[in-house]
């Protein structure tokens, strides 16, 4: 599939491992203007603190990294990976662009029939590429607007993500905005904000 937004082939092997780590690059780089910010704030509507987000992400992004390696069938995986609680936050950040690429590595070795587990649907390696993918822009937009920084979903990053995992989504927007109203971050022109909850991607492969 091509996305108009990118101009990005998302079918081949070799695009999602890209997109991923420029989407951790680009969420990282963000984040980093506000270091030196106070991180245990929370960001709006969210049990976690902005550090904790952090450690949210860096497991996330191993986890899925994790399910494609060991491709189990009914489980979650029994590896969990966390950042230095002592840390500070640039080497968090650090710590995330690693487990992106990590999961960009894998994602590129994955052979395109392999699935393995997920609660929202087995998926194969681009599955997970986009699921990482929103981990970072979704939470990424969550940290920065509690951070007091300028907050925007890029989207040409958002609109492969979008596709792959949300094919019900409404259309006629920006992609960033679509893939923020898919994840209950924020109303759409005559549709209203999901509430926290209601909604879940869709990992199966079409």
């Amino acid at each position: 599939m091509t996305t108009a937004a990118t101009g990005t082939d998302t079918g081949t092997a070799t695009a999602w491992p890209a997109l991923v780590t420029e989407t951790a690059a680009a969420t990282t780089a963000a984040l980093g203007r506000a270091a030196d910010a106070d991180w245990y704030r929370h960001p709006a509507g969210s049990d976690w603190t902005c550090r904790a987000t952090l450690d949210h992400l860096a497991l996330g992004l191993l986890g899925y990294a994790g399910l494609l390696t060991a491709r189990p069938t009914d489980r979650y995986i029994t590896l969990f990976g966390s950042l230095d609680p002592a840390a500070p936050v640039p080497h968090c950040l650090e710590g995330l662009r690693i487990a992106a690429a990590l999961l960009a590595g894998t994602v590129r070795d994955t052979p395109p029939e392999a699935r393995a587990w997920h609660p929202w649907g087995h998926s194969d390696a681009t599955g997970f590429a986009a699921m990482g993918m929103v981990e970072l822009l979704v939470h990424g937009w969550d940290l920065t607007g509690a951070l007091g920084l300028d907050r925007s979903v890029p989207d040409r990053l958002a609109a492969p993500a979008v596709t792959r995992l949300f094919p019900t989504a409404p259309v006629g927007h920006a992609p960033g905005d679509t893939l923020l109203w898919c994840t209950g971050r924020l109303a759409l022109p005559g549709r209203p904000r999901r509430a926290a909850g209601a909604w879940a991607w869709d990992g199966l492969v079409r």
